[in-house]
């Protein structure tokens, strides 16, 4: 396929209510969408980048800078066999993962619908439906918290992820415990904010039946979370730690989880996901898949990929109305049943973009042509 034309857009969308976690609060999506496309057809992705670097080192406008002065002008006008080329293409780039993801995935989605298959099928998932979980922000009250809990437990999600900070944490888990028993799928993410002189608070944690801590200390280590692990009967989950198949394969021989989250952003695309997938089924660490509060298309492509047989645990996908009034694809993502999504299986990610709502939404606009 040739591409002939690329075109960005930045579009905010506020939320339906804030989220907080222990690096700041969010009240709006700002993100970058990009179409691909090639003899009539259009393939779409999103950035997943905030706008300000807290998560990691990219924002929404490092996006677009890397995307108009260097990702766009190498490809448009490229013939392309296979998006796994994207990769090769891009590797000269350092970093900028969330940048270069937001072209890949696009290229995925053009790749599956010429090809009249689904984006799932395309990277060889095998699922027809996937178990999802909910993502929940810190709240002024730990009642707040748990309230959120039993909505999202009666919506029927198959597990729970509450986010933790320092002197916002065991007595959390503990009121979320003593309200609901030690059977509901329990989670705590800390986003690095603890360390090691903390170990005390995070062996607590065993107390709790929690299925993993995710990335409770720095943001880029493997080798304290190898001696954190060794102290812990609960599994570590790392995320911001991983970006590329060697840092997992680092972290795998280290020691320094059980369990890995992936997110496309963050590792490059979805042919690294892929790789990372394959390698943590190869070494027996399950994987689930992160979320970045994404628009449709985002999420659409996160559904494909947890159709990959080592997505064990139910990852952050939930449906649109968890944090949009309306989402920009149609139909918008619902549950099939309670903490199910169905993964599509029409051309592509399955869903059509609301290019009306689309242009209402932007803010920003640029285009390339060949």
């Amino acid at each position: 396929m040739k591409i002939n034309k690329i075109e960005l857009r930045q579009v905010q969308v506020p939320l339906k209510a804030p989220f907080e976690t222990s690096f700041g609060r969010m009240a709006k999506k700002d993100c970058v969408i990009v179409s691909v496309h090639s003899d009539g057809m259009i393939g779409y992705g999103e950035s997943v980048a905030f706008s300000a670097p807290y998560y990691n080192e990219e924002t929404t406008e490092t996006i677009w800078y890397m995307l108009e002065h260097y990702l766009i002008p190498a490809l448009v006008g490229r013939e392309v066999t296979n998006p796994e080329e994207i990769s090769v293409l891009f590797a000269p780039i350092r970093r900028n993962h969330m940048a270069i993801a937001a072209i890949e995935t696009a290229v995925w989605d053009l790749y599956a619908k010429q090809n009249g298959i689904s984006l799932a099928h395309a990277l060889g998932g095998e699922k027809q439906e996937i178990e999802v979980g909910v993502s929940i922000g810190i709240e002024p009250t730990i009642e707040l918290v748990v309230q959120n809990v039993e909505r999202f437990l009666e919506q029927g999600y198959k597990r729970m992820k509450v986010k933790i900070k320092p002197g916002f944490d065991i007595q959390l888990v503990e009121a979320i415990r003593k309200r609901f028993g030690e059977d509901v799928p329990l989670m705590v993410d800390a986003n690095s904010a603890y360390s090691l002189q903390d170990v005390h608070i995070l062996k607590e944690m065993d107390n709790y039946n929690l299925m993993m801590i995710e990335q409770p200390l720095a943001h880029d280590d493997i080798i304290e979370h190898a001696a954190l692990q060794r102290q812990l009967r609960t599994p570590v989950c790392l995320d911001e730690s991983i970006h590329t198949l060697v840092d997992a394969r680092h972290a795998i021989d280290l020691g320094s989880c059980r369990i890995m989250n992936i997110k496309i952003g963050r590792v490059g695309g979805l042919t690294n996901a892929k790789k990372i997938h394959d390698l943590c089924m190869e070494r027996g660490i399950p994987v689930w898949c992160g979320g970045m509060l994404e628009l449709g298309i985002g999420r659409l492509h996160n559904i494909a990929l947890s159709s990959l047989s080592n997505f064990a645990i139910p990852g952050d996908v939930s449906a649109s109305k968890r944090f949009w009034e309306q989402d920009i694809v149609i139909p918008n993502i619902e549950m099939l049943q309670p903490g199910v999504i169905a993964v599509p299986t029409r051309d592509g990610i399955g869903h059509e973009v609301c290019e009306q709502l689309l242009e209402r939404l932007t803010i920003r606009k640029l285009t390339r042509s060949a």
